[in-house]
């Protein structure tokens, strides 16, 4: 079977999770190097050429290492392209190592390539040998706003981080994910008429 082509640069933190990721998607890989990212200003404005020119897609682990990753290089991209994908919290360690991660969860090395895709599909990755499922125009009334999202709940209320705990487990999305991520998320997949349906089920 033939990996999916992905117009968008993939951003990962390590070379086995970049290996993973060409096993499933035939794409531009960019690792972090982890941490050393931090410091490696060449490929720092290597990936904020990628974002103004091609796109890129965020894909961290699960974990803290993985959110601090993500937020580092969000407040550094500046305007270039950025999107966002997650891979579910699943408990476990992988295969190659002797003892699991700091939080124990497995990291996109550890995942099917069936889940990668699922979360660069979510994430709206552009797949290139595709012709585009959504065709539709959402009115200026049908976009979700964060208004909507703190009318919800989720958001300023004294339950609103248990309503956002249950949304994002509904989703298959980490727990780590913050209130500002979860909201350019929903806002970016869902109009205001789809996430009032999904917020329903809550």
């Amino acid at each position: 079977m033939s990996r999916p082509r992905i117009a968008e640069a993939i951003v990962v933190e390590g070379r086995y999770d970049r290996n993973t990721l060409l096993q499933a998607v035939d794409a531009v890989v960019v690792e972090t190097d982890g941490f050393g990212i931090f410091s490696d200003d060449e490929k720092l404005e290597f990936i904020r050429d990628l974002a103004r020119r091609c796109g890129i897609i965020l894909l961290t682990d699960s974990d803290s290492a993985g959110f601090l990753i993500r937020n580092h290089l969000l407040g550094k991209l500046g305007d270039g392209r950025v999107l966002h994908a997650y891979i579910p919290d699943v408990a476990g360690k992988e295969r190659r190592k002797r003892i699991g991660g700091k939080d124990g969860l497995l990291g996109e090395e550890g995942m099917s390539p069936a889940v990668i895709i699922d979360a660069l599909r979510r994430a709206g990755a552009t797949f290139v040998d595709e012709q585009p499922s959504d065709t539709r125009v959402v009115t200026q009334e049908d976009r979700l706003t964060r208004s909507d999202f703190v009318t919800a709940g989720l958001s300023g209320s004294p339950d609103s981080s248990e309503r956002r705990a249950e949304l994002v487990k509904m989703l298959g999305l980490p727990a780590r994910i913050t209130p500002s991520a979860l909201y350019r998320l929903l806002s970016a997949r869902f109009t205001k008429t789809e996430f009032l349906g999904l917020i329903s089920r809550l």
